[in-house]
C-alpha cells in the first residue's frame, strides 16, 4: 500500500507543478489583458487588485507539496470572487458583449486541481460552480460564454477521468503484485515445510513404528502432524485475481526441471496456458519428478514427454524405478500421504483434467497427464 501511494503521490506531484505553471502563464495573459483594457474599465485598479491577489495566492500555493480540501475550497473561492469582480471593474455594455473576465483563464486552474483531487466527480463539481459564476457575472449568456463553459467542463472531465484511470491502474498493479508476493511466499514456505518439517515427521513415524511401545506413540503423533501440515501445503493455492488472464509458457517451464536423471521431450515452440493452468500443471509434473527422486530407487532416470494436442495438453512422466507395488498409492492416501492424490491428480481434477497411473514392478512407472487449454 504504502508502495502503491508513493507511486501515485510521484505522479500527482508532477500534475501540481504543471497546474502551478499554468497559473503563472494565465496571470500574465489576464495582466495583458487588463492592460489592453484599462481605458475601457471603469475600476482598473480592482482589476490589478485582484491579479495581485491571485498571483500571492498562487505563490503560496506553489510552495505546498499536500493540497488540502480546505485550500482547494479556497481556491476554488478566489477564482470565482475574481470572475464576479469583473462586474466592479467593466462597464455593464461591455459585460454584455462577452468581454474577458479578470481571471480569465486562470479560473481552469481551481478545476483543475479539483480533478486531479476527486478525480472525475471533482472536475465536474468544480466545473458547475465556475460555469456559474460566469453566468452571474454576465447576466445574458452570450455564444463566447457557452463556448468557453463547454470546453472547460469537457477538458475538466477528461483530466478527471484520467486521473480516475491513473489510480485504479495504480492499484491493480499493486494487487497484482502482492498477489505474486504472496504466491512467491507460499511456495517458499512449501519448500521449507516439504524438505524439512514432513520429512523429519515421516522419519520420526517411520522409526517410532519400528521401535515401538511409547515411541510408536510418538511416532503416531507425528504421522497426524505430517498429514495436517501436508494438507496445508497442498490446499493453500495462490488465487487469481478476478478477471486477470495471463500465460505462461509451459514448454520452458518444463525445461527448466531437467538436469541430472531427468531428461525432458517437449515442441520446438512454445506452449501457452492459462496462468493457474499452466502452473498446476507443471506442479503436478514437479511432484511427480519429487517421488521418482525419492523413491523410485537409487540411479533411477526420468522421462518427461510434453504433447501440445490442440484442445489439450498431455504430458507424460516415466521412470526407470523399481515400480508401485499395487495398492501402494491408495494406502497412502488412507495415510494422510497426499503426493499423488492430492499434488498429482488433485490438481488436475480441480482443472477439469485427469492423470493416469501405470507402474510394473522393477520396470518403473509412467503417469500420464492430460489437460483441457481451456476451461469447459
Amino acid at each position: 500500500m504504502a508502495a502503491r501511494r508513493s507511486t501515485m503521490a510521484g505522479l500527482e506531484r508532477g500534475i501540481w507543478r504543471g497546474i502551478d505553471v499554468f497559473r503563472l502563464l494565465a496571470l500574465c495573459y489576464a495582466a495583458s489583458m487588463v492592460w489592453i483594457h484599462r481605458d475601457t474599465m471603469t475600476r482598473p485598479w480592482v482589476a490589478w487588485l485582484v491579479l495581485v491577489v491571485l498571483a500571492a495566492w498562487s505563490c503560496w500555493l506553489a510552495t505546498r507539496q499536500a493540497r488540502s480540501a480546505g485550500t482547494l475550497g479556497a481556491d476554488l473561492a478566489l477564482a470565482c470572487g475574481a470572475i464576479l469582480a469583473t462586474i466592479a471593474v467593466h462597464p455593464p455594455e461591455l459585460i454584455a458583449g462577452g468581454s474577458t473576465t479578470i481571471p480569465s483563464m486562470y479560473a481552469a486552474a481551481p478545476v483543475a486541481a479539483w480533478a486531479v483531487s476527486w478525480g472525475l466527480r471533482g472536475a465536474l463539481v468544480s466545473a458547475g460552480v465556475v460555469t456559474v459564476a460566469n453566468l452571474v457575472e454576465v447576466g445574458q449568456p452570450t455564444g463566447a460564454t457557452i463556448y468557453n463553459t463547454l470546453l472547460l467542463v469537457v477538458v475538466a472531465a477528461c483530466l478527471g477521468l484520467c486521473m480516475d484511470l491513473g489510480r485504479r491502474s495504480q492499484a491493480a498493479l499493486h494487487e497484482g503484485l502482492r498477489l505474486q508476493a504472496e504466491a512467491a511466499e507460499r511456495e517458499r514456505i512449501a519448500r521449507v515445510v516439504h524438505d524439512g518439517v514432513l520429512q523429519t515427521l515421516a522419519l520420526i513415524h517411520r522409526r517410532g513404528a519400528q521401535a515401538g511401545g511409547e515411541a510408536a506413540a510418538l511416532g503416531a503423533l507425528a504421522a497426524a502432524s505430517e498429514r495436517d501440515l501436508r494438507s496445508l501445503v497442498t490446499a493453500a493455492r495462490p488465487r487469481e485475481r478476478p478477471g486477470t488472464v495471463t500465460s505462461i509458457d509451459v514448454r520452458a517451464a518444463l525445461m527448466a526441471l531437467a538436469g541430472p536423471g531427468v531428461e525432458v521431450v517437449a515442441p520446438a515452440e512454445a506452449v501457452p496456458l492459462p496462468s493457474r493452468r499452466g502452473q498446476e500443471l507443471v506442479a503436478a509434473v514437479g511432484a511427480l519428478l519429487d517421488n521418482v527422486a525419492r523413491h523410485a530407487g537409487p540411479g533411477a532416470r526420468a522421462w518427461v514427454l510434453l504433447d501440445d494436442l490442440g484442445p489439450a495438453i498431455e504430458v507424460t512422466v516415466r521412470d526407470d524405478g523399481c515400480g508401485i507395488p499395487p495398492g501402494r498409492l491408495e494406502e497412502a492416501e488412507r495415510d494422510g500421504r497426499l503426493g499423488v492424490a492430492s499434488s498429482v491428480r488433485g490438481r488436475l481434477r480441480d482443472l477439469g483434467g485427469e492423470a493416469t497411473v501405470r507402474s510394473t514392478m522393477g520396470r518403473g512407472t509412467t503417469v500420464r497427464l492430460c489437460l483441457p487449454t481451456q476451461e469447459e
